[in-house]
């Protein structure tokens, strides 16, 4: 019988559907948008070079939903597992609710919404005080600060640390994305043959997505419950 130990790695890799239960609206609710934005318009390189107040007005706005939502059921049972085994989250999603449900290990794949960076170097990161990243607010080498999130277009700099994560895990557990945005949803193919994998989503996939994955088709919070106790049954 496989049994588990506190020495056991687990991954956990998630997406927008792990928010979504807490009232964080994601680009596919909504056909493409963010609050009636479109995502060329306030997500990429070039929007920033257009209009940089409209795409720091999107993310003031976001940073003010983010900090008035609490973390659900699923971002606090994956910190209740951290009881028990050695718990690794990689997330896409660039709020702080895991953080706040109690999760410590926390790698940000695109960004941190309460977090801002300078526009000419990407070192210079900075915390939102404020609640605001305001026009005219510059960094020490004189740039306007801009969100620390990682824009469509853009590379995204903690990958390789991704992977070396994924590769390392006894289980990864996928919980509430698409896995159609690359390059992260390639992450979950470079764990190893004899890691056990768990998708978390209701959503339908096809057979090569599924390959030696255990798909629990429900929502983050109700899937998680239901892999807690089967993970905690093995313990």
């Amino acid at each position: 019988m496989f049994t588990l130990t506190k020495q056991k790695k687990i991954v956990v890799f998630t997406g927008a559907g792990m928010s979504a239960e807490s009232g964080l609206k994601t680009f596919r609710d909504t056909n493409g948008l963010w609050e009636e934005y479109r995502m060329e318009d306030v997500a990429t390189p070039q929007a920033w070079e257009r209009n940089k107040e409209l795409v720091l007005r999107f993310y003031n706005e976001r940073l003010k939903q983010v900090i008035n939502t609490k973390p659900n059921k699923g971002h606090l049972i994956l910190a209740d597992l951290q009881k028990h085994f050695d718990v690794q989250i990689i997330t896409q999603n660039v709020d702080d609710l895991h953080e706040r449900a109690g999760s410590k290990k926390v790698l940000h794949l695109h960004g941190e919404i309460r977090k801002m960076r300078s526009s000419v170097d990407e070192e210079l990161i900075y915390s939102i005080k404020k609640q605001e990243i305001k026009l005219g607010e510059l960094c020490e080498k004189g740039s306007q600060l801009r969100p620390h999130i990682v824009w469509f277009g853009e590379m995204v700099p903690e990958m390789e640390n991704a992977i070396n994560l994924i590769t390392q895990a006894d289980i990864v557990i996928t919980v509430g994305t698409s896995l159609l945005v690359y390059p992260a949803a390639g992450l979950i193919h470079y764990a190893t043959l004899n890691a056990i994998k768990y998708l978390v989503d209701p959503g339908t996939f096809d057979d090569a997505v599924l390959q030696n994955v255990k798909h629990i088709k429900k929502v983050a919070s109700l899937g998680l419950e239901e892999l807690q106790k089967a993970m905690l049954s093995m313990v």
